[in-house]
């Protein structure tokens, strides 16, 4: 398998994964959080602004020559979107729908658009194939942080 598609694999297995990582998890359990930690439904929230950022960007890439993308400022969404108080079901959703516009878009272009590029804000030049990769990246990672979470949580409850 290609690198191109086995990204394309990885990242259309993200919202998979963040539908399976939340399942099950409900009251204290969404908003418990280790010190300087997100919470469950504080990464589902951000995972699911994330991607329609990343949205933006890929298709920013695809449509305009070398465009510039903007950085964002998660702990400023996640206050000032309010995290804390949005409904974990529809930031999943939301997510597992976006990322899956996103693939569709992705899945059928050719090779060598995944060569074209733009600068990003904080992070400089970046292909769409180091998005791809990103993205991909970012919800696995976060996955990985939610099942800690999720640990820390029935750890506390243990001990408590």
């Amino acid at each position: 398998m290609s690198e191109i598609a086995d990204l394309l694999e990885r990242f259309r297995r993200g919202g998979e994964l963040l539908a399976m990582a939340t399942t099950g998890a409900a009251g204290p359990e969404l908003d418990w959080k280790a010190p300087g930690k997100w919470s469950v439904r504080e990464i589902a929230c951000h995972l699911s602004d994330s991607e329609i950022v990343g949205g933006q960007r890929i298709r920013q890439i695809i449509a305009e020559e070398d465009p510039t993308l903007q950085g964002f400022d998660q702990d400023a969404w996640a206050r000032n979107l309010d995290y804390s108080r949005r409904r974990i079901s529809q930031a999943v959703e939301m997510f597992r729908r976006v990322r899956a516009e996103n693939h569709e878009l992705l899945k059928d272009l050719p090779g060598e658009a995944f060569a074209r590029a733009g600068t990003h804000s904080e992070r400089g030049r970046l292909t769409l194939l180091d998005l791809l990769r990103t993205y991909a990246e970012h919800a696995e990672n976060h996955v990985v942080q939610l099942r800690e979470v999720r640990a820390g949580y029935k750890q506390s409850r243990t001990t408590a």
